[in-house]
């Protein structure tokens, strides 16, 4: 397939984008340059080679879910600000 300056134009539109027309004339042989690489690409046998869909076949691995006490609340308050002993105090942002 051999790209002229109408498909140029009607592939800038489908893709919703603007093209100077100074500028078509740069993009016909390097978007011809680009077909001719997808039109080499087509000849190669890929009959054996299976579809992706992930770039590689790493699986997750799952762990157990185990809720755990981790830190205390002395301990998850002792560097705050201000606090009460049991929770954060914080600065009223909401006014009436």
């Amino acid at each position: 397939m051999i790209l002229d300056e109408n498909t140029i134009h009607k592939i800038a539109d489908l893709a919703r984008i603007e093209i100077a027309d100074d500028k078509v004339e740069k993009l016909i042989p390097e978007m011809n340059k680009i077909l001719s690489f997808m039109e080499k690409l087509n000849e190669l046998d890929t009959s054996n080679v299976a579809p992706l869909v992930y770039m590689t076949e790493t699986e997750n691995v799952w762990r157990e879910d185990v809720v755990k006490q981790e830190i205390t609340t002395a301990g998850g308050l002792k560097n705050a600000a201000k606090q009460n002993g049991s929770y954060f105090m914080v600065p009223k942002i909401i006014e009436r």
